[in-house]
Order: structure tokens, then C-alpha cells, then sequence
């Protein structure tokens, strides 16, 4: 058996991202999913790029604020409470735009933990 409890605050944030990320998935020694707490400032990205993956599938789970995917098709808002979901081949950049007033808070889980990610260029 295995269990793990700890602070998120306790958690040193991830360098060199655009927004704060701090890696649950990392403190808690998971290998099946991915988990990240970020907080985003105005004007500050989620992704180091707008991306899709091959495999792996993303939640968003806004705890706070409002926060923006850009897709091809449109960008979405999605609010405090609300969740967005990616599937594989689909692609996104989720950020908080500059014209905010307000950070956002973001539980992210993506599953399979796999390093599939590729950056999607606009046409």
C-alpha cells in the first residue's frame, strides 16, 4: 500500500514555464497521469506552445478565475468551477489573457503521463 499527503504550497513551482506550475503528479511519485496545479497571471500562458498531444487526454479544472483555450475552431472560456477537456489530436493553447483583471487557478490532469506533446502551427 502506498499513500502520500503533503501541502501544495509546499511544493517548489516548475522554472523556466511561463505561469506558476507545481507538479502534484511529480511530489506524489505518480506514473499514470500527469497533475499540475498552475496559477496564471494576466497575460501568462499554461503551455510552453500551442500544442496537441498524440495520446495523452487533458482536464482543466478551473478553481478560480476564467480561464481561455484558443482552438482552432474558437477560444473558449471556461469559469470557476467549470472543466474543459482535450482529446488526443486536438489542439490548444490555455492561457489567461492580458486583458484580465484576475489570476487564474488551474488543476490540470492529463492521462497517459507521456511526453507526446507536439506544437500545432496556425495556418
Amino acid at each position: 500500500m502506498g499513500y502520500h499527503h503533503f501541502a501544495v504550497d509546499d511544493i517548489e513551482p516548475t522554472p523556466d514555464r511561463p505561469s506558476t506550475q507545481r507538479s502534484l503528479s511529480d511530489a506524489a511519485d505518480l506514473e499514470n497521469a500527469a497533475v499540475n496545479l498552475y496559477e496564471v497571471a494576466p497575460g501568462e500562458d499554461i503551455p510552453l506552445a500551442y500544442h496537441y498531444h498524440d495520446d495523452q487526454e487533458e482536464l482543466f479544472y478551473v478553481l478560480s478565475g476564467t480561464l481561455a483555450v484558443e482552438t482552432p475552431e474558437g477560444t473558449y472560456e471556461v469559469g470557476e468551477d467549470e472543466v474543459f477537456v482535450v482529446e488526443p489530436d486536438s489542439p490548444q493553447r490555455a492561457h489567461n489573457p492580458e486583458s484580465a483583471t484576475d489570476p487564474v487557478r488551474t488543476l490540470a490532469v492529463g492521462a497517459p503521463a507521456v511526453d507526446d506533446v507536439h506544437p500545432y502551427e496556425q495556418e
